[in-house]
């Protein structure tokens, strides 16, 4: 790969796990770079809210464990939250051109997967037999 040079990352759209989401909920879309304090203040004043019954958390790759951090704040600051968990797999398309283009060489595209994990939290009660369910004190 020392004679390609990465041109273009390609993120396929992945559909969210959940059925029956509202059309305005709140999605915290958690990247590598986010700060867990920004997310968290606006998360958790908008959760506080009687208006707003659901948050869903998503993030994938680096991020993934950032994620995991801030639904557990969330969990532990607002008690008695019902939560999904649901762990999928993203698919990248990672395109690269050679350096020398007169080498002869061909442009590759890569095909990768990456981890990616959505937590739904809900001050309703959600469905105990839904797989990735957590009871809250759970």
């Amino acid at each position: 790969m020392e004679n390609y040079k990465k041109t273009k990352i390609v993120e396929k759209p992945c559909p969210l796990p959940f059925t029956n989401l509202p059309p305005d909920i709140i999605e915290m879309k958690v990247k590598d770079g986010s700060k867990i304090r920004n997310l968290m203040g606006y998360a958790i004043g908008k959760m506080e809210l009687d208006s707003v019954r659901q948050i869903l958390f998503t993030g994938s790759g680096k991020a993934v464990s950032k994620t995991i951090t801030c639904v557990e704040i969330m969990k532990r600051r607002l008690k008695e939250l019902h939560q999904i968990t649901k762990v999928l797999f993203r698919q990248i398309e990672e395109i690269w051109e050679p350096i020398v283009p007169e080498a002869g060489l061909d442009a590759l595209m890569v095909k990768r997967n990456i981890p990616a994990i959505c937590v739904l939290l809900s001050k309703d009660a959600l469905d105990p037999q839904e797989p990735g369910y957590q009871a809250p004190g759970s």
